[in-house]
């Protein structure tokens, strides 16, 4: 079979994207999560272990890397997200490309928060940004456990600009409701499913 039509699911954090994300998938798209194919790459045994060992021993806890550890030194080094984007992207990306390989659906979804700053919207064929008022993304992501506002204002600019990414974006999901996001997602499935039965 020949690959799936491969659209690729990203947004700012906070903006609602695993939500929308887990839309596609009730509407019967296989998903690739970039967040748990890095869970798996940080468990014990996982390929990113010796990487981060490599740059921070201390996060390494039983053999798996602490996501605590990590943002504690996120938190006191502002080199640190760099390095470790750098050590662990390649290594998702290998994960990414393996799902897409293997998928035998004729559309499948890619949940990249870093789509476009790791240049992983060149490898698919729609770009869905997830959005939301920034109003409402601070309140998302401040009521996570362990969120402050530095570590927020940290990841924000390590991130593209929601602007920027809803002007490279093929289409917008608004996640500011869950039932109207819900329906663009149908609305935007329809559409891929019949330009696919028309080519």
């Amino acid at each position: 079979m020949s690959r799936p039509f491969v659209i690729g699911l990203t947004g700012s954090i906070g903006m609602g994207k695993t939500t929308t994300a887990a839309m596609f998938a009730a509407a019967g798209v296989p998903v690739w999560d970039a967040d748990a194919a890095v869970h798996r790459l940080y468990g014990a045994g996982g390929a990113a272990v010796p990487a981060i060992a490599a740059l921070c021993p201390d996060a390494i806890v039983d053999g798996a890397v602490s996501r605590a550890a990590l943002r504690a030194w996120i938190a006191r080094d502002d080199g640190a997200l760099g390095r470790i984007e750098a050590a662990v992207h390649p290594l998702v990306a290998t994960d990414r490309a393996d799902f897409i390989a293997n998928c035998r659906d004729p559309i499948a979804l890619v949940d990249v928060p870093l789509l476009f700053e790791t240049e992983a919207a060149a490898a698919v064929d729609l770009v869905v940004v997830a959005s939301a008022p920034h109003d409402i993304q601070r309140q998302r992501v401040l009521s996570r456990p362990g969120m402050t506002p530095d570590l927020f204002a940290r990841i924000s600019t390590s991130q593209m600009p929601d602007a920027e990414k809803r002007t490279r974006a093929d289409a917008i999901i608004d996640t500011s409701g869950l039932e109207p996001a819900r329906a663009q997602v149908q609305t935007l499935l329809d559409d891929i499913r019949k330009r696919l039965a028309d080519a």
